[in-house]
């Protein structure tokens, strides 16, 4: 009887860890997610992330901030009227986690209907493949990037608040190399924290 006993509790508590497990890692979001980013001299945004629309994008995306990935690096290009982008360890443009995540775009055959309206959050990728997207996100700065992003990027989301941060990293920290690229590293916004809130 003490033998049967001991069996069920070992099980019940070897399946509560593995569980527990599965949670920490492996399972993608569901719902909305908010994430708070707060940028060096100019201001603090929130993020609504969609993960029914885009779960793999918004799982890594939250995985990231949760281990402290984004902090202090820079949003290293600025394109006035289209978009600002960041999430890049290198400050180039050419760096990443180390881990790349299917894109969530109808190109690459997932239904995600989210437009690439002002405000959207989504995901920068290798132009010749849909499955590099990897750390770097881009925010849009006006509704008519829609027609040449639309399909073609993950968006996964949309900034809820703060998007006069936004315009004013948009409006004082303009790229002035090629696609809004800001070459000089002084010039890069700095992201000072990110974190899930509630």
């Amino acid at each position: 009887m003490k033998r049967a006993l001991r069996t069920v509790l070992t099980v019940l508590i070897l399946g509560t860890v593995l569980a527990g497990l599965g949670a920490c890692g492996g399972e993608e979001l569901s719902g909305k997610v908010r994430v708070e980013m707060v940028f060096e001299k100019y201001g603090t945004i929130v993020l609504e992330l969609d993960a029914d629309a885009a779960p793999v994008t918004v799982t890594n995306f939250v995985g990231l901030v949760n281990d402290g990935f984004y902090d202090g690096l820079t949003i290293h290009r600025v394109q006035k009227g289209f978009v600002i982008q960041g999430g890049d360890p290198e400050g180039t443009g050419s760096g990443g986690s180390g881990k790349s995540i299917k894109g969530e775009f109808l190109a690459n055959g997932v239904q995600n209907t989210l437009p690439h309206t002002r405000g959207a959050i989504s995901m920068a990728r290798r132009s010749n493949d849909f499955n590099s997207a990897t750390s770097q996100f881009f925010i849009v700065l006006d509704d008519a990037a829609r027609s040449s992003l639309d399909g073609g990027y993950a968006c996964f989301g949309y900034v809820v608040e703060g998007m006069d941060v936004v315009d004013s990293i948009a409006a004082n920290a303009a790229g002035t190399g090629p696609m809004g690229m800001i070459t000089e590293a002084e010039r890069r916004p700095v992201i000072a924290s990110a974190r899930v809130v509630d």
